[in-house]
């Protein structure tokens, strides 16, 4: 169950597929087989979007930064109503029309904006979806912090994990008492979790159906966005949050403030010690396993096999590793975005079910979702 690929004896012989791939990655490495790929007629296209691929991997940062861009001169939401000439545009922006036209013309080449009859500028179906979507729009200001830890990759690479811009704004990462961190520590990053947590909750409500239980405990719930998302959906719910008690404190108000009052309850403390509101027949643990090195994780499953009856369920919300056609998003961006955080790290299903069978709990299941790339669902019965 470690998810870890079989690996052949040490000098046995590799098998033909492996042969054919070789020959296949000697070819790719050669400049005269390159250069004949792209002259060849039936090679040419499959050369020029490996020649476009490479490119774009290239020019990503300058990618982002167009769209940060966009983000902080609000250019989506001056566009939601209609198109805008280029130079009214461009005075709305504080930039001059020159100014304007480099970044609507990379805006443009990124599907952010589209170029309309006129000398006029609309939304690009990208730069729509940015519109009221104020998770999107968190994530791309939060990544210029993201930025300044990948600076150096080799450098992040060879030091100890932890002492970045990432680990010191999620505090809880590093400090042994995270349950005495003050308000203006937890501040930023339950907003950003905020934000972005209601995609998550779409996801998770439409893989899983909550009117089959009576109590959900949400452990490290941040200020109730999932809760209050399920809870609209489903009544008769009773509702338990768990967090950091700066953040429950604001979880409170949260609830307070959405009629939620009288069957939403946000309590304080360390979540792989407890102790836990009774009352639960599920706990979800959202977005929380990989932020944590396997042996706080299994603090946590086990704390959460603490807070249910025999019988009751845990339900795992998070992206994982190995997911087809996530790969960049999982290997890639969680990947060095937790090694920049300094705990945690992606997993794949089997690794994440290898820990909760260790923690107590039996038969976990990985339901499907509609978007697996934000989030993949896991659910298990406390033996």
């Amino acid at each position: 169950m470690s998810g870890q690929l079989a690996m052949a004896p040490p000098g046995s012989r590799p098998g033909l597929p492996e042969r054919l791939r070789d020959t296949y990655d000697r070819l790719l490495a050669s400049a005269r087989f390159r250069a004949f790929a792209t002259r060849f007629p039936l090679t040419r296209p499959f050369a020029r979007r490996r020649v476009r691929a490479l490119f774009d991997l290239c020019a990503g940062f300058v990618y982002t930064q167009t769209l940060l861009a966009c983000v902080r001169l609000q250019v989506f939401d001056m566009l939601r109503d209609g198109p805008q000439p280029h130079d009214r545009l461009a005075a709305r922006m504080g930039l001059s029309p020159e100014a304007a036209t480099t970044l609507l013309n990379a805006a443009e080449s990124l599907r952010l904006v589209t170029r309309r009859r006129g000398g006029r500028w609309g939304l690009g179906e990208l730069g729509a979806a940015m519109v009221d979507n104020p998770g999107v729009t968190a994530m791309v200001e939060h990544h210029a912090l993201v930025y300044r830890d990948l600076a150096d990759p080799v450098a992040l690479l060879r030091r100890d994990r932890g002492g970045n811009g990432l680990s010191g704004y999620w505090p809880y990462a590093g400090t042994e008492r995270p349950d005495s961190l003050p308000d203006e520590h937890v501040a930023d990053y339950t907003a950003l979790m905020a934000a972005s947590q209601p995609f998550i909750a779409a996801e998770v409500l439409a893989a899983y159906d909550f009117s089959r239980h009576r109590c959900l405990l949400d452990l490290g719930g941040g200020d109730g966005s999932f809760l209050r998302a399920v809870g609209a959906r489903h009544a008769s719910l009773q509702l338990r949050l768990f967090d950091l008690p700066a953040v429950a404190e604001r979880a409170r108000a949260r609830f307070a403030a959405a009629g939620l009052g009288d069957r939403a309850q946000a309590c304080g403390g360390d979540f792989t010690r407890g102790p836990f509101p009774d009352g639960a027949d599920i706990v979800s643990l959202v977005r929380i396993v990989h932020d944590h090195d396997d042996a706080r994780a299994l603090a946590i499953l086990r704390a959460a096999r603490s807070a249910l009856p025999p019988g009751g369920t845990l339900l795992v919300a998070e992206p994982m590793s190995g997911t087809a056609g996530a790969e960049p998003i999982t290997e890639a961006y969680f990947g060095f975005y937790l090694l920049a955080m300094g705990t945690g790290r992606p997993r794949r299903p089997e690794e994440l079910a290898a820990l909760i069978r260790q923690a107590g709990f039996a038969d976990p299941a990985l339901l499907p979702t509609r978007t697996p790339l934000l989030a993949r669902v896991m659910t298990a019965r406390a033996a």
